[in-house]
């Protein structure tokens, strides 16, 4: 009999092959553990939200990195407290000083998941209510994306984020997106 953790090793050598779908199973799989551990520490929704989402871009970005060894939801929690410890100092320092700076980095190609094919089907009235539904970040990058067409890259300089940021934000746009779509 498989175990989960067999399974959660495949996903992630599916996802350094290049499976989109992949990377959409592990940030599904994953995702509330991060979250709620983070919203634990911040006691914040927001600042919870974003180091999850970063907690993500940087894994995936670190993919390779990763030790077989260990659980992959403790290096996740790892990465996340990192993050956390980061935006503490970072805001300290930004009280003191000011400023910052982002890097873009590469592009994952992106294959057409379930959830954009679901996307695709609704008539444009009622997937503008669908996305009204959503956080304003989500809407927004659903909005640069699907309405505007924009790259990852061109995305990424829009919002002044790293591009795994867009990346992470947008699968977990559309999987919420999917979600309110087929609640109705």
């Amino acid at each position: 009999m498989a175990r989960a953790g067999d399974h959660i090793q495949t996903t992630i050598k599916k996802a350094l092959a290049g499976s989109q779908i992949a990377y959409s199973t592990l940030l599904d799989t994953f995702w509330n553990e991060v979250y709620g551990f983070q919203l634990k520490r911040t006691e914040n929704e927001n600042d919870a939200e974003d180091i999850t989402v970063q907690t993500f871009s940087k894994a995936f970005d670190k993919l390779n990195t990763y030790n077989a060894d260990y659980e992959f939801k403790t290096w996740l929690i790892a990465i996340s407290k990192n993050i956390h410890v980061d935006l503490i100092r970072k805001r300290k320092k930004n009280l003191e000083t000011g400023g910052h700076q982002d890097v873009v980095k590469k592009v994952l190609d992106d294959a057409p998941s379930a959830e954009d094919q679901l996307i695709r089907e609704q008539n444009l009235a009622s997937l503008l209510l669908h996305i009204k539904k959503l956080k304003p970040h989500y809407q927004e990058v659903i909005n640069l994306r699907y309405f505007k067409e924009l790259s990852y890259a061109d995305i990424a300089k829009e919002l002044n984020e790293p591009i795994n940021n867009v990346k992470v934000k947008l699968l977990r746009a559309k999987k919420l997106l999917a979600e309110v779509i087929q609640k109705k």
